[in-house]
């Protein structure tokens, strides 16, 4: 299943090269514009994006993971403990409807330090 799960992944990412989709520069950046744009269905989409990319990261890390210093993974997996879509979702949309001046700051940014590092301290 997994390996099924990562070929799937390898020609989509493939076939997004082939597009010219997955070239450095056109690869969209998703803001706190697009995310108070968004409804909540395209928000939780993105969050399951996300989720979906560590999880095919870990399982191709599997059998010989990288330390903590070489992968994000753990300190996400870690620091989002505890959480869900709705919650996430929400800390994100008190963040940028607290913070009206950093809409252009992306929304992955503003989930790793608003969300996953408070998250780590937590755990400890």
């Amino acid at each position: 299943m997994m390996r099924t799960t990562l070929r799937m992944f390898v020609a989509a990412v493939a076939m997004m090269s082939a597009l010219g989709v997955a070239q450095g520069q056109q690869i969209p950046v998703v803001t706190g514009e697009h995310w108070t744009k968004s409804d909540v269905q395209v928000k939780k989409a993105y969050l399951v994006g996300i989720a979906n990319a560590v999880q095919v990261q870990a399982a191709y890390e599997t059998g010989s993971p990288p330390t903590d210093a070489q992968s994000l993974v753990p300190r996400l997996t870690k620091g989002l403990r505890g959480q869900t879509l709705d919650s996430v979702r929400t800390q994100i949309d008190a963040y940028y409807a607290k913070n009206p001046d950093k809409l252009k700051r992306p929304v992955i940014d503003t989930l790793w330090w608003e969300i996953v590092v408070p998250g780590l301290a937590k755990a400890g």
